[in-house]
This record gives structure tokens, C-alpha cells and sequence, in this order.
């Protein structure tokens, strides 16, 4: 198994569609932050990756402090970090603006809008997850990270996939809403792996760790068994290095000692962990490899400044903080 696929599989990717539409140009479309879809949405405090696909047509996207970007068919645009963002037809001051707010409130099943031209049809969607679980991931994208699916013999299968999710959109009948959620998480996985084969090979980051044969294997050992008593000598080993070019290759692509992101990652979740079951503290410490809670308590204050029992009163659900 693979360090994404580990990691994807804790994550827990949970996928919606916030609409299907077709714009006919002139026309613009502003999506909010993060922030703002979370609260409207009542999603909490989940973090939310939004994306695009262009079904039909092509169209402009455009962030804060980032370079413009023409998107055509076939392309999918995702949004890591939630930030907020402007598509539109055309560079025009007079395009139709939609009210992308009024547009998450009441989240119509097709829409339609713009100045009666020329046409572009998108699936814009959303994927929800737990914030500290997916920040290895985050930390290593882009704000804007972009693949085209068109021409590409291994992705055809998705491109029709994706146009089944359009024609979802519209259908009454049960289980509707499953296809789509699902469909909408298997795009996004396959934008990741589409998009770390395109790194160039001087990128670094966690993503490009991956395609390292030493540092790969060691994130896929530590995200299989978090809870192993890992050493960096027993990784190498396992690996099939040294010590020290394991150290050296692995804080070269992730940032930080293997284990760094070891105690890193078993913090993260044992925050999953205490937000949502009712696991014990000493429990959790387990799972997440301590051998006794006092040890593990001892961590957790250091990271979170304050114990998990305490913790768990905070973040978790009620009645959720009484489990010791």
C-alpha cells in the first residue's frame, strides 16, 4: 500500500456537488472562502477542498494574488485551501454576475445562467475532511493544483464517469446522492495522482516524496503502522538504506525528520481519535502507539496545550469527554 492511499483511506474524503450548471456567456461567478461555504453548508469545523470540471467549453479562473488561469474541456481545477475565487467567460467589466451565496443556500440541482452566448458547462463540488488529518497533503499543494483528463487514454474511464455525475445531478431516483459523492471523491484522488506525475523532478514537498523509492516506502511504513514502535533504524532497515541517507532524503522532500512527522502524523490521530469515538484516553494512546497514556498526555499537552480529556470537552460532540 501507498503513503496517498493510506492516508486518503484516514482521511475519509466525503464529496457533494454544489451545482451543476450551464453558463452561457457573458457571465461570472465569485465562490467564497472556505469559511463562508463551511458556515453555510453547516459543515462545521471540517475542512472543505473545492474543485471544478469543465464539462463543455472553456472559461477563466482567477485568485487573489495568483495568475489567471484559462481553463478548456476536460480540465479539473482543484482548490486545496478553500481560497475564494472568481470564474468567469470573459476578462469583461459588464458580465452577469451570479450570487454564488443565494447559490449554496438553496443548492438547485441544474443551473442556469449568463447572457445567452456562447456556452460552458461545469461540475463544481466540494470534499469535506478532518483538518489535521489532511494537512500532510495540504501542506505539500498549491493553491490552485490543475490536470486535464482530455486525450488521456488512463482517464478516460473518469472523463465518463464525470459526465454520469452531470446527468446524476438532475436524476430524482435513490441513491442519487451516493453516485455523486462517491464519483466526486475518486476525481479528486485521481487530480492528485495525475498531478504528482507532472511534478518536475527537482519539487519537493510531501507529494514529490512520494515518487522517491526510500522516502515513499518510509511514509507507506508509517502511515500502515503508526503505532509500530518505529525508529529511524528500523525504517531504514525495512527500507532497505542507511540511517543517514534515509534522514537526509526523507527531511530533503517532507521538511522534517522522519520522526517529526511520525509524532506529527500519531497526534493527528489521536485528535480523529478523541473527536469521534469514545475510546478511552489510555485507549487512544494505544492506538496511536504509546505504551502508557501518562507518556502520551505528556505529548498531546506539549502539541494542543492540554490534556486530551480536556481536549476532547472542546472539540468533541457532547457527551463526548467523560471517556478517560
Amino acid at each position: 500500500m501507498d503513503a496517498l492511499s493510506e492516508i486518503l483511506k484516514v482521511v475519509q474524503l466525503n464529496g457533494a456537488l454544489f451545482f451543476n450548471a450551464r453558463f452561457t456567456a457573458p457571465w461570472c461567478v465569485e465562490t467564497p472562502a472556505e469559511t463562508t461555504i463551511a458556515r453555510t453548508l453547516a459543515l462545521g469545523a471540517e475542512r472543505v477542498l473545492l474543485y471544478h470540471y469543465v464539462l463543455e467549453g472553456s472559461c477563466r479562473i482567477a485568485l487573489k494574488g495568483h495568475e489567471i488561469q484559462r481553463l478548456q474541456t476536460g480540465d479539473v481545477i482543484l482548490i486545496p485551501h478553500g481560497d475564494a475565487h472568481t470564474m468567469s467567460s470573459s476578462p469583461d467589466a459588464d458580465v452577469l454576475h451570479l450570487d454564488a451565496h443565494a447559490v449554496l443556500r438553496e443548492r438547485p440541482k441544474l443551473l442556469h445562467f449568463g447572457g445567452g452566448g456562447e456556452a460552458t458547462r461545469l461540475i463544481c463540488g466540494y470534499m469535506v475532511c478532518d483538518p489535521r488529518l489532511i494537512q500532510p497533503l495540504l501542506t505539500a499543494l498549491p493553491r490552485l493544483a490543475t490536470i486535464s483528463l482530455r486525450g488521456v487514454s488512463e482517464t478516460h474511464w473518469l472523463e465518463a464517469s464525470l459526465r454520469h455525475v452531470a446527468q446524476e445531478a438532475n436524476s430524482p431516483g435513490p441513491g442519487a446522492e451516493g453516485v455523486l459523492a462517491k464519483l466526486s471523491e475518486v476525481m479528486v484522488v485521481e487530480t492528485l495522482r495525475r498531478y504528482i506525475a507532472q511534478l518536475p523532478p527537482e519539487h519537493t514537498g510531501w507529494l514529490a516524496g512520494l515518487r522517491d523509492r526510500a522516502v515513499g516506502q518510509c511514509l507507506a511504513l508509517m502511515h500502515a503502522r503508526p503505532a509500530h514502535a518505529w525508529t529511524v533504524e528500523t525504517m531504514a532497515r525495512e527500507v532497505g538504506v542507511s540511517r543517514s541517507v534515509l534522514a537526509e532524503r526523507f527531511t530533503h522532500f517532507v521538511g522534517k525528520s522522519p520522526m517529526q512527522y511520525l509524532g506529527g502524523w500519531r497526534m493527528a490521530l489521536a485528535t480523529n481519535y478523541l473527536r469521534r469515538s469514545s475510546l478511552s484516553v489510555a485507549r487512544v494512546a494505544e492506538e496511536v502507539g504509546y505504551e502508557t497514556d501518562a507518556t502520551f498526555s505528556r505529548a498531546f499537552r506539549r502539541e494542543f496545550g492540554m490534556p486530551p480529556a480536556t481536549w476532547r470537552r472542546v472539540n468533541g460532540p457532547p457527551g463526548m469527554g467523560t471517556s478517560t
